[in-house]
């Protein structure tokens, strides 16, 4: 644990990224985050990456500025135009989101990897972390879940294809809309719905913050198909390992096991989830619905009960 009183945000809280203060009004967010392909096109692959590794800024309530590469390449059994096309997708994500490519690294290696280091910037009286949300709190979505189920049939080639184009056109959405809307509403908590599944990130916003977050099940949004692909077994290894693992931490009440499967499911560039007073919670719908940005309000937080995470 570093003792630097300058570390705004460091480990302690498994928050999106690292906060660093360098003024009274400045402080940079940092963040890296890589993963292995989960399309087939090179060039949408390089785009879900760089939304994913984007959104640890987002999420703080930062603004990206700048980004370095980070690929692992089989150099020796890929052709380099699949990198090429990688790093122009990694590319036109950044500059939607307005940020400066500065660099980067390559290795080669046996698996196709591909991320960024991401630095950004955010008042530090303006970072919103995933520890603070309070009792009484809205709790809002803005991506519907499954893009790891997806990925998995992806792989096993049983996707339907409009399944697979509505998983890439969310996985390429940034978060950047969403986290300006969070801003201007003044979000008490957020964090972005990745690897751990939509309960996993949960139960670290619960424990940070001394909570029990309270899920309508019926209210949370899947991707359309995505229970399909459960009924047939299509279903990630991270999904049941994140079952495993949170599952003592959740209290399901009337909804059963199978039905929380795809809350466990890992995520690739996933939504944000935002705790929000209720007054800014209906005002953040409000925008969001002007915007044209999804948001669906998902649950509330309760004082703490004896589980961190429960579902109605």
């Amino acid at each position: 644990m570093s003792t630097d009183p300058a570390l705004l945000v460091g480990p302690e809280t498994s928050d999106d990224a690292g906060v660093y203060r360098i003024g009274d009004n400045l402080a940079l967010v940092e963040t890296a985050d890589i993963i292995t392909p989960l399309v087939d096109d090179p060039f949408t692959f390089g785009r879900i990456a760089a939304a994913n590794a984007l959104s640890d800024v987002y999420a703080m309530g930062g603004r990206p500025l700048t980004a370095m590469n980070l690929v692992f390449f089989p150099a020796c059994a890929m052709e380099l135009g699949i990198l090429k096309d990688i790093l122009a997708g990694g590319a036109a994500a950044l500059r939607e989101a307005g940020v400066c490519l500065v660099g980067g690294h390559t290795v080669e290696d046996d698996e196709l990897k591909y991320g960024m280091a991401v630095t950004g910037i955010v008042h530090p009286e303006r970072i919103v972390r995933n520890s603070t949300a309070r009792p009484g709190d809205r709790l809002i979505l803005t991506k519907p879940l499954g893009f790891g189920i997806i990925a998995t049939a992806v792989k096993a080639d049983m996707a339907p294809t409009g399944v697979v184009d509505e998983a890439n056109r969310w996985m390429t959405t940034l978060n950047g809309e969403a986290a300006a809307i969070m801003l201007e509403c003044g979000a008490h908590a957020c964090t972005d719905v990745t690897g751990f599944g939509l309960i996993g990130h949960a139960c670290e916003m619960a424990r940070g913050a001394g909570v029990t977050l309270t899920f309508q099940r019926g209210q949370i949004p899947l991707i359309p198909g995505v229970e399909a692909l459960v009924m047939d077994g299509l279903v990630p290894a991270g999904c049941y390992r994140n079952r495993d693992h949170f599952s003592r931490y959740t209290a399901a009440c009337r909804v059963s096991g199978e039905d929380l499967l795809p809350l466990f499911d890992p995520q690739t560039s996933g939504g944000l989830l935002i705790a929000l007073s209720p007054p800014a919670a209906e005002r953040f719908i409000e925008m969001a619905e002007e915007k044209g940005c999804f948001a669906v309000c998902i649950g509330e937080v309760a004082s703490r009960r004896e589980q961190m995470v429960e579902f109605v």
